[in-house]
C-alpha cells in the first residue's frame, strides 16, 4: 500500500528530504519519474505504460506535500518502516486505503525504479 499524505499537513517538510525514491513533493511543484532514481530516457512503468522519464508531471496537490504513488514503495528496500511517517510531526502520512500493494510489489517497484 503506498502512503498518502493528508490535508492536515502543515507545510513542514520534514517527509520530503527522507524518501529514498524522491516520491514527496512541496505543493504546486512538478516532479518526473528520473528524479531520485536510475529511470531516464523512455521509461516502461509498472503497468507498461511507456514515458519520457525526464519529462515534467502537474503536481499532485497545489496545497500541500504530496506523494507520487507511482514512485512510493514505503521505503520497502530501504527502511523497516515509511520514513515519511516516521517524521510527520502531525500524523498525516497514512496509508492510502485507494492504492493496495504487496510487500512483492513494493519490492519490484523498487527494483524496477533503482536499476543497477
Amino acid at each position: 500500500m503506498a502512503i498518502m499524505i493528508t490535508d492536515e499537513c502543515i507545510n513542514c517538510g520534514a517527509c520530503e528530504p527522507e524518501c529514498p525514491n524522491t516520491a514527496i513533493y512541496e505543493g504546486g511543484v512538478e516532479w518526473n519519474w528520473a528524479g531520485g532514481t536510475s529511470l531516464s530516457g523512455k521509461a516502461k512503468l509498472i503497468d507498461g505504460t511507456e514515458v519520457d522519464a525526464e519529462e515534467m508531471q502537474e503536481p499532485v496537490s497545489d496545497e500541500f506535500y504530496y506523494i507520487v504513488t507511482g514512485k512510493c514503495t514505503e521505503c520497502t528496500g530501504f527502511h523497516e518502516e515509511p520514513q515519511c511517517a516516521a517524521v510527520c510531526p502531525v500524523d498525516c502520512c497514512v496509508d492510502d486505503p485507494d492504492n493496495e500493494e504487496s510487500d512483492g510489489e513494493l519490492m519490484a517497484k523498487k527494483e524496477w525504479m533503482h536499476q543497477e
